[in-house]
């Protein structure tokens, strides 16, 4: 007996799954995925040429858990039916939709741009949750999201954003705050991104602007960018009774273990001195007047050592060192002050703010001298 064509014997499974119930599909769905899965990479390959057309019409069949079952496990798959995963993917159940968005490496730039253009934000977020997120996609994310996506793509460490998204983000959110501080704060955020920011975050505040298009021409030329911002002002120290009332609470917050990088990283975005002062004096062991000092010292070596000598992370201490006021930090100074936070001993800053509080001790004794300095030493 002649053996039926491969054309032949899809056609005849087409027909039986058109008489199936919807039991019997999903197993028969159920069994394809893993006769896939378990092929090699050639195999797999005709396999879901093959498949494709059948699996498509399952999905039609099938209740949403097993569309939910099916996602999750083409998720994984780095062959599989192009036509079921797009269909999937698009999908205006964002349980389904969400895992092949979410993990697949099998969806193309151009089927994820189809669908951050044309689904909804639940689907654009999971897009935006992926590990990788190419450029163009960010792009499509960009001028299609709302905030909520754009501060999950500044979130991901593994979005790329070309000078235009940049830009996009910059024109867009100058005013809020939140978007600023998380984009400054980004591992890889550009000098000059940052220097714009900085520059955007002490100019008065409006609404923000609706989203567009990405445009590379709002950012400033690199030459020009190369002066910085105009310093602002520095912040006025809190008064003795500012810290009389602050300390109580901070006290409290570090005897129950809360006095931590969230509570300290929203004193200093907030610009609460009082508390930011009192908390890293009580974290570090120091006399506020050392963290006074530190903290309005120009040369930042000995606010890091503070942060550092606190147990307070990187973010944090950036979040301080940018919301203290007196001049922004170059890319430079930045770069040096992270250098020192990641290679000094938790042991040397403890000791170097020691230090700080003895120098200071032997200087309020000297009637001729006034002030408290830790210079620079590490």
């Amino acid at each position: 007996m002649m053996a039926n064509s491969p054309a032949d014997m899809l056609v005849e499974l087409e027909e039986a799954v058109a008489t199936c119930s919807p039991e019997r599909c999903a197993r028969i769905l159920s069994g394809i995925v893993r006769l896939i899965a378990s092929g090699s990479d050639k195999s797999q390959e005709l396999l879901v040429n093959v498949a494709d057309r059948v699996l498509l019409r399952l999905t039609e069949r099938v209740a949403p858990a097993a569309l939910i079952e099916l996602s999750e496990a083409l998720a994984g798959l780095n062959v599989a039916p192009q036509d079921t995963l797009r269909h999937l993917a698009s999908h205006e159940d964002p349980a389904i939709a969400r895992p092949v968005l979410l993990r697949s490496q099998a969806l193309s730039t151009v089927d994820l741009v189809a669908v951050a253009t044309s689904c909804g934000e639940t689907h654009q977020l999971a897009i935006s949750a992926r590990d990788r997120v190419e450029g163009a996609v960010a792009d499509s994310l960009l001028a299609h999201g709302a905030r909520a996506v754009h501060l999950a793509l500044i979130r991901n460490s593994g979005t790329q954003f070309s000078d235009a998204a940049f830009a996009l983000l910059i024109e867009t959110w100058a005013a809020d705050d939140e978007i600023t501080k998380t984009l400054a704060l980004r591992p890889g955020t550009p000098d000059i991104v940052l220097r714009k920011l900085l520059s955007a975050s002490s100019a008065p505040k409006v609404a923000p602007k609706p989203a567009a298009k990405p445009n590379a021409s709002v950012l400033p030329p690199a030459q020009g960018a190369a002066t910085g911002p105009a310093p602002v002002a520095p912040k006025p120290l809190p008064s003795p009774e500012d810290y009389a009332g602050a300390r109580p609470e901070i006290v409290a917050l570090n005897r129950v273990g809360k006095l931590n990088d969230s509570t300290v990283n929203r004193f200093a975005i907030r610009g609460e001195t009082a508390n930011l002062l009192t908390a890293l004096s009580v974290l570090s062991g120091t006399p506020i007047e050392i963290v006074e000092h530190v903290v309005t010292d120009e040369d930042c070596e000995g606010l890091v050592m503070a942060c550092r000598a606190s147990r307070l992370n990187w973010a944090t201490t950036l979040a301080i060192l940018s919301n203290r006021g007196g001049a922004r930090l170059s890319f430079a100074q930045r770069e040096r002050a992270q250098h020192i936070f990641e290679t000094v001993l938790l042991s040397t800053s403890q000791w170097t703010v020691r230090w700080g509080e003895i120098a200071a001790g032997a200087n309020t004794r000297d009637p001729g001298h006034r002030g408290t300095g830790m210079g620079n030493s590490r």
